[in-house]
């Protein structure tokens, strides 16, 4: 039998050579991905940030209106992809026939915003619930707000229309959009 003390000499001589086993591994910095990393990769695809087919109001003067780079004189109806005269020569003819253009269309308009000149007129309330029961909002503001308005609610995608009478009496120009 071997001694006690050789036993104990044996044991940590072999405990010594399997130190590097027991040891923390050493921490090393990669330079290169790992087979892994390579496929594990997030892409971005970029959106257009403005669909072109968007009906912004960039200017309004006492003759018309400019949308979409194009100017149109007089009472203008916009809806979705469409700029439309309106027959209109003022706020007091604003009636059911005359918004019957907004809730024919397809898509269905969520909202019309209605510009009525320099000042904010209250319409008839008959008007503002037959087009409810078409479904449709109608907002009521002088021609420079809803402008603001209609333009706004388009940013944010949503079905708008708009019906616009030029304000009068010393609006030479409002630009809206500076491009």
């Amino acid at each position: 039998m071997a001694a006690p003390g050789m036993l104990a000499r044996a044991t940590c001589s072999a405990f010594g050579r399997l130190r590097p086993v027991f040891r923390q591994p050493r921490r090393w910095h990669r330079l290169t991905p790992t087979d892994d990393e390579l496929y594990v990769r997030t892409t971005i695809s970029l959106l257009e940030k403005q669909n072109p087919q968007d009906m912004f109001i960039s200017n309004y003067s006492e003759r018309g209106f400019t949308i979409r780079g194009d100017k149109v004189l007089g009472p203008v109806a916009i809806v979705p992809r469409s700029i439309l005269s309106w027959d209109v020569a003022g706020p007091e003819d604003i009636n059911k026939e005359s918004l019957a253009l907004f809730y024919i269309f397809e898509p269905k308009i969520e909202i019309v915003v209605l510009g009525v000149g320099n000042e904010h007129i209250k319409l008839d309330p008959e008007l503002h619930k037959f087009m409810r029961q078409k479904g449709i909002a109608l907002e009521v503001q002088d021609t420079a707000h809803a402008c603001a308005t209609f333009n706004y609610l388009v940013s944010e995608g949503r079905v708008a229309g708009a019906a616009l009478i030029p304000p009068t009496g010393g609006v030479k120009e409002g630009l809206l959009v500076q491009r």
